[in-house]
This record gives structure tokens, C-alpha cells and sequence, in this order.
């Protein structure tokens, strides 16, 4: 949200949703003896993510690490954020601004990262269904590629840097569909609406997580079993990257215990069940390839009935999105109130009695030392490089130069991510959603 630790909006949530990075000392203090040229790393950050990006160069640079030796990928996908998570700062115009100038300094500055993860995850956690995740996704993936090419961008080189994000939900066949599904269709949509000729700019490159919005407080150990058949469809659909959640994810941050437990699930996929020999071992399967069909469809038409309407951005103006998803997840609780869907534990197989397991809670210590490190921090630096700094980031913002080298020069001159966010706020405003009836 762009507040640093110290804010008074930041009150009480340092430290419970992600690591709380604030500066170049914090960012310093998470990658020490991590060696930044032989590691990816991903971060899930969208409205400051090129703020993120710019501390983590900054880093790698004070270690002396090229940045063209630095791998790894920033979420970046600011219109899912409009649709479903709410995590946004900016009004979508000057938002897909700093986005495009991401893609178009990493293409030549730090060729290897990958810029942007289109991401149907927090769609679907947020009550779609499987055809929408994949049109909302893609649609959203074809306004961003759009907005590269006006930028002069070129489609096959940073095509290549694309990569998605989809949830893994409970039905097993229905999301190994919808992988393929959406294979299928980002390479046609590149091919045809976009004219991409590179093999690697074709490939819908994805990252899944298994759905957290599945899992269950109520009998928690059963999200080991929900988890591991999520896991196996999303690599039997084709996924290059896995998250599996632990199962007190809807109590939580995970202990140490359940975060280990859900690795090992990966692992005893990954190297003992064999399904990693086959590339696509469902295929020819008659259900399979009809379910395949039947999602694509689905999403064709949903493809066309927001070009008709004018965009993403225009359909997130007006709503129109954002009530798909909501009319979705109401049939889906009404399913589960009705007892049409069975969730184990919650509305059938229900146990009485209580059951107790390890909670992590972050201690308000971990807030305060927080706090006070960023305290010290801004005391003893140079204020007026600080204020030279975001002068121009302010000036650039008013105009049309590219934000990225100005950020990196920000936090290098130890500007915080707070600080770069209000500067832009100044300039760009605060979004405000469009109140929906």
C-alpha cells in the first residue's frame, strides 16, 4: 500500500502479511548471505513493485553484482488488484505508466527479470470461477502487452518476460483443464491479435498456489489432503512453478511444522509419484480435452464480451468485472449453505468437539524493533539527498521520463519506499473504487 513501518496506517499490521520492507537497510538485512547472482527471486508486490525491484537492484549493486546477473520476478499486475485484492495506491492510467517503464528499463538494464506476473490467483480467491480466472487473467495479459507495444515495446522480446500466476481449486479435472485451457489460448492470443513470432513469446509461462480460500479452519489437518491433489493437478496442467499452502492457512502465517509439512508434499510429488515424466500426461484423455475445450470456450466469450465493452480498465471503471466475480462466489456460498457442495468438515462429516493446533502470533516486539531501526535510519542520512531525490521523482512522474532509474537512485540515497509512494501520490493521486449497487 506504500506506507512505510512507521506509518500510522502501518499501526498494527507490521510484520503479519509479509516481510516489512521499508528501506534499503531492511532490504539488505532479508537477502544478507543470500548470493543474489545465482538465485531467483520472487516478489509478490504490485502497487510499489517497481520501489521492491529498485531496492532489490540497489542491493545487489552495493555487493558489487551486476544487474544483468540478478534473476527473478515482481507480481507487478496492478489490474487484478482493481478487480479482486484491493492492494492498489494509484489510478489504473498512471499505474499502467510505471508498469510499462518497468518493462521497458528491465528489457535493456536487467534483461533476466521477469517483469510482470499476471495473476489469476487472487480472482479466483476472490469468489470467480475457473472460466473467469482464465478470461479475467488473460484479458488482463493482453491490456498490459497492449500497453507495451504503444510504448514502442517489442512483443517478442519482452513476451519473453511474461509470466502468469493461477490458483489451484478443489475440482481436480476442471483445473488441469483450465491450465491447458489457457496454454492454448495465451499462445493463440499472442500469435494472432499480437503477431509474435518468437517461440518464446508464445508460452504462457505459469506459476500456480494451491487455493487458500479452500482450506478450512475446521478440522485443519484435512488441508494436507486438499492441498496435495490441488498440487498434483497444477503439475499434471502443465505449471513450471508451485506453491503449496500449509494447513492452517486459514488461522495463520504458517509454524515452521505445517510450512515444512506442505514442501514436503511438493517433494514427494516432484520425486516419488512419477508424474514428472510426462509433459502432458492427461492428453487424449476424451473428458479431459472436452473439458479443455469447453473452459476455452468459456473464456473465448468472455474475452469478447470485454472487448465489446470497451477494455479491462473500462469495464473495472464501471464494475463490470468485479460484479461477475461477486455474483460467482454468491452461487458458490449458496451451493455450500445448500449442502450442493460438500466441504469436509464445515457443512457434512462435522466433528463437535474442538480441536487444538500450534498458531504462529507475531509478537508486537518484532513491530517496535521495526520501527525503531527506520527511526535511527532516517536520522542519520543525508536529508538534503533525500529531498533532491524525490524532487525528481516528482518531476519525472509530472512528465514522461522512465521512473525506474530514479527509484534505484532514491533508495541507493537511502529514500524510503514510503517516502517514493507519497512523492507519487502528490502527482498521481489515490484511487478511490467506483462504489457498486
Amino acid at each position: 500500500m506504500g506506507y512505510d513501518s512507521d506509518h500510522v496506517m502501518s499501526i498494527g499490521e507490521v510484520g503479519k502479511v509479509g516481510v516489512a520492507i521499508s528501506s534499503i537497510e531492511d532490504m539488505e538485512i532479508l537477502l544478507n548471505d543470500l548470493p543474489l547472482d545465482k538465485i531467483s527471486t520472487s516478489m509478490t508486490i504490485n502497487a510499489t513493485g517497481g520501489i521492491l525491484l529498485a531496492l532489490y537492484a540497489a542491493v545487489a549493486r552495493r555487493r558489487g553484482i551486476s544487474f544483468n546477473d540478478i534473476r527473478g520476478t515482481i507480481q507487478n499486475d496492478i489490474l487484478k488488484e482493481y478487480i479482486a485484492r484491493g492492494t492498489y495506491i494509484f489510478p489504473p492510467k498512471p499505474s499502467m505508466r510505471i508498469i510499462t517503464d518497468i518493462f521497458d528499463y528491465c528489457s535493456s538494464e536487467i534483461p533476466k527479470w521477469n517483469t510482470i506476473s499476471i495473476s489469476g490467483y487472487h480472482i479466483r480467491e476472490a469468489g470467480s470461477n475457473a472460466i473467469q480466472e482464465v478470461a479475467f487473467t488473460l484479458a488482463n495479459g493482453m491490456t498490459y502487452v497492449q500497453a507495451a507495444i504503444d510504448k514502442g515495446l517489442d512483443v517478442n522480446t519482452f513476451g519473453q518476460r511474461l509470466s502468469f500466476f493461477f490458483n489451484v481449486h478443489n475440482d481436480f479435472f476442471e483445473e488441469i483443464a483450465k491450465f491447458r485451457a489457457a496454454r492454448t489460448l495465451w499462445a493463440k492470443i499472442m500469435k494472432d491479435h499480437f503477431g509474435a513470432t518468437n517461440e518464446k513469446a508464445l508460452k504462457l509461462r505459469f506459476h500456480s498456489q494451491t487455493a487458500g480460500c479452500t482450506l478450512t479452519a475446521q478440522q485443519p489437518e484435512n488441508n494436507i489432503a486438499r492441498v496435495t491433489i490441488q498440487a498434483l493437478a497444477s503439475v499434471l496442467g502443465g505449471t513450471q512453478s508451485l506453491h503449496t499452502n500449509s494447513m492452517d492457512e486459514a488461522l495463520g502465517l504458517p509454524t515452521e511444522k505445517s510450512a515444512t509439512i506442505a514442501l514436503r508434499t511438493q517433494q514427494v510429488i516432484a520425486h516419488e509419484s512419477g508424474v514428472t515424466n510426462s509433459i502432458d500426461p492427461l492428453a487424449g484423455s476424451y473428458y479431459v480435452e472436452n473439458l479443455t475445450k469447453k473452459i476455452e470456450d468459456g473464456a473465448k466469450n468472455y474475452l469478447d464480451r470485454i472487448k465489446d465493452l470497451g477494455g479491462v480498465i473500462k469495464c473495472i471503471e464501471t464494475g463490470w468485472i468485479q460484479n461477475e466475480i461477486q455474483n460467482s462466489a454468491y452461487k458458490y456460498q449458496l451451493d455450500v449453505d445448500n449442502k450442493d457442495l460438500t466441504i469436509i468438515g464445515v457443512n457434512d462429516f462435522v466433528q463437535t468437539e474442538s480441536e487444538s493446533l500450534d498458531i504462529l502470533k507475531i509478537s508486537e516486539q518484532t513491530a517496535k524493533e521495526q520501527i525503531q531501526r527506520l527511526t535511527t535510519f532516517k536520522k542519520n542520512r543525508d536529508a538534503k539527498q533525500v529531498k533532491s531525490c524525490l524532487d525528481k521523482i516528482q518531476n519525472a512522474a509530472k512528465g514522461t521520463d522512465n521512473l525506474l532509474p530514479l527509484f534505484i537512485e532514491a533508495v541507493d540515497n537511502n529514500v524510503t519506499m514510503g517516502e517514493i509512494s507519497d512523492a507519487l501520490r502528490k502527482v498521481f493521486g489515490q484511487y478511490k473504487e467506483k462504489v457498486i449497487f
